[in-house]
């Protein structure tokens, strides 16, 4: 559809919040507020927010049961936890599925909890077969490591190789840091520093070791973080010195893991945070951060700011729509569910839909699209993950329950 306008809304950005209003989206990106368009649909009660971005996933991880330490016990790094996942029934399952059925999994994961925006932390040769196949937008500007250490998976070119790559193309440079608690995982920065790497390209990713000069040092370098809290107190039962992070104001991104340690989704993995916040501290973790850490932190992270992470003409129309059922919006954003999700948009384009509503925009895209029921209310999608979810089914021999997929096939 060429242009249409989200009318009546409560719209939701970083830079602030507009009441009442409408959202006016013309091909690819927004075009301006207050003002109609040639397709007019009203939101009803429900609140606009920009499309969330999760800072830190592993596409082809998400399969379920979770695989961790035995019971009473924690991971020292997460060498240990890599041995018992490849030696784990789970493991031996989804062996059963092809490795582009799992990017879908891992691709309508996100998509269901209103994500238009993720990171697959695997080398380009990994992914590149399966980005643009899949519904939303998967960054592939970026260069990586897998962790700074001697005994981490050897990805990319090397540590110095691929950071240099990062600043000539603009790009993030992506790396696990200080997963683990023996000596040579806690000098993740001071492996960075000596080697020329911690700059503000750098997207740090756990950190649950980092002292409190190590945060100081990623501060005065500009680096930012990739808070995974569920994976981290799944597998080490302690998460990074959140608080400190974000009175040292590093900018600080919320990412899910997959669900081989993580969160089911990046709606869970904001409530996750809370507690674990409320748990450390005593006190919330405001709504608004928590916000700020699943949009526009993310895009300053990946280094697509200008192009994402808020609502504002000129940016990409990345939009996700959830039921209005509190009058703080943030607080509205945190407590929503997958059910709660009515519209999702990339670049313009209607990925989800409740049917009711949202029919009109899909009528226009000559794609394939369905229908599923999702909390009892019917929906329009971009796609067939219906079938997807039948194949897996059919692939590995019963029917097993994703609880990141709100429906049945």
């Amino acid at each position: 559809m060429d242009a249409f306008a989200l009318t009546g809304a409560t719209i939701v950005s970083p830079r602030g919040i507009k009441a009442s209003t409408s959202l006016v989206v013309e091909g690819e990106r927004f075009a301006g507020f207050a003002r109609p368009a040639a397709v007019n649909i009203a939101t009803g009660p429900a609140i606009v927010y920009p499309g969330l971005i999760n800072a830190h996933d592993h596409l082809r991880g998400n399969y379920t049961p979770r695989v961790g330490p035995a019971p009473g016990s924690f991971y020292v790094n997460w060498g240990p936890w890599d041995a018992d996942l490849k030696a784990s029934d789970v493991y031996a399952e989804r062996a059963n599925i092809t490795i582009e059925q799992m990017y879908f999994l891992g691709a309508w994961k996100n998509l269901f909890s209103g994500v238009t925006t993720v990171n697959d932390h695997f080398p380009h040769q990994f992914n590149e077969a399966f980005i643009d196949k899949l519904p939303i937008r998967v960054i592939r500007e970026y260069s990586l490591a897998h962790e700074c250490s001697s005994f981490d998976l050897k990805w990319g070119d090397g540590m110095e190789v691929e950071h240099a790559i990062a600043v000539e193309k603009d790009w993030p440079f992506i790396t696990h840091l200080e997963e683990g608690f023996d000596e040579e995982s806690q000098d993740g920065i001071g492996v960075l520093e000596r080697s020329g790497c911690l700059t503000e390209h750098d997207l740090l990713v756990h950190c649950i070791g980092f002292s409190e000069d190590d945060i100081r040092r990623v501060r005065k370098a500009g680096s930012s973080v990739a808070w995974c809290p569920a994976s981290n107190l799944f597998m080490f039962n302690t998460t990074c010195k959140i608080r400190k992070l974000l009175r040292a104001d590093v900018n600080v991104a919320l990412g899910t893991d997959s669900t081989h340690t993580g969160s089911v989704n990046l709606l869970e993995e904001m409530r996750c945070a809370r507690q674990a916040y409320r748990d450390l501290y005593g006190e919330d973790l405001p709504a608004k951060t928590l916000f700020d850490m699943v949009t526009i932190n993310g895009a300053k992270a990946f280094r697509i700011a200008k192009e994402t992470g808020s609502i504002e003409s000129g940016k990409l129309a990345d939009i996700a729509v959830f039921r209005a059922k509190k009058d703080d919006p943030f607080e509205n954003l945190v407590e929503s569910r997958m059910e709660d999700l009515e519209l999702l948009v990339h670049r313009g384009t209607p990925l989800l839909g409740l049917e009711s509503r949202y029919a009109e925009l899909f009528a226009a895209e000559n794609r394939p699209v369905t229908r599923i029921a999702i909390g009892g209310r019917d929906y329009l999608v971009l796609g067939n993950p219906a079938a997807l979810y039948r194949n897996v089914r059919k692939a590995i021999g019963f029917a097993k329950k994703l609880e990141y997929l709100p429906f049945e096939p």
